[in-house]
């Protein structure tokens, strides 16, 4: 049996034990434009959260061994969209990310880097399932024991791995920090699921990180208004915190013939 603890929809607690979610905790917010636009939820509550969860475990087998690992773009505009496409443009040699059933891992697969990325929730914590283990390449999960999850440690064996220049996503703000003192540029920070930051995270944050995606973060968006150099999105903004961020958020603009926003016009309620 296989133990996977999520942060879903609303930041609410989500544990799978083989392939059933047996528990599922109260959402941190109400309402998400994100989950409104693509499956018409009006209201976060435990309920909507459990059926989004057991839909995506039906549909691309999440927390499952009937994971799928490579995927189509999800969202037009995403963190995973961005690491897909610079790897694939070679401004990253690899990703470095956490996913179900695996933990840390490093991919160099755009096409599995979206598979990862593009639909997963906050890992909080999750155990090794082979086949997903397998499809990523043992080599390549830094605990295929255990399915740890530690951004920093994947970082340091994937450039032990003689790549150069690695796309990591990070939920902490100290880890961003220890990530951008030990490595400089030599990696481009991403942070995610980042709902709940307090004031101190969020400038920490646009200090170490080049793209940082809002969530529902009341912090971040304050310390947007006057450190980002580029907003894109206008119902989870997106910002860029350094200049490699911002060309690599409008290299994506371009390729997928769009503008940026300047303002939400539905964002998640509350913000927190």
């Amino acid at each position: 049996m296989t133990r996977h603890v999520l942060e879903a929809m609303g930041k609410a607690k989500v544990v799978v034990e083989d392939g059933r979610v047996v528990e599922v905790g109260e959402p941190q917010i109400d309402y998400c434009p994100l989950f409104k636009r693509h499956r018409n939820i009006d209201v976060l509550t435990p309920q909507t959260v459990q059926d989004n969860v057991e839909f995506r475990m039906r549909d691309f087998g999440m927390c499952t061994d009937d994971r799928s690992m490579r995927m189509e773009d999800f969202l037009s505009f995403g963190v995973s969209e961005l690491l897909s496409m610079g790897v694939a443009k070679g401004h990253m040699d690899a990703a470095v990310l956490v996913c179900d059933g695996a933990g840390s891992c490093v991919v160099d697969d755009p096409a599995m880097i979206q598979g990862i990325g593009g639909r997963i929730s906050g890992i909080v914590s999750t155990e090794i399932i082979p086949s997903v283990v397998e499809a990523i390449g043992a080599d390549r999960v830094l605990d295929r024991q255990k399915g740890t999850i530690d951004q920093f440690a994947m970082t340091d064996k994937a450039f032990l791995m003689k790549f150069r220049v690695l796309g990591v996503t990070v939920a902490d703000a100290k880890e961003a920090r220890m990530l951008r003192d030990a490595y400089g540029p030599f990696v481009r920070l991403f942070a995610v699921h980042t709902t709940g930051l307090t004031r101190e995270e969020a400038e920490m944050m646009f200090d170490n990180c080049d793209v940082i995606t809002a969530c529902a973060s009341r912090h971040l968006r304050e310390v947007a208004e006057t450190r980002s150099l580029l907003q894109v999105g206008t119902r989870i903004p997106i910002f860029a915190a350094t200049e490699f961020g911002k060309m690599l958020m409008t290299e994506r603009l371009q390729q997928i013939g769009k503008e940026p926003a300047e303002s939400e016009d539905d964002p998640p309620r509350p913000t927190i």
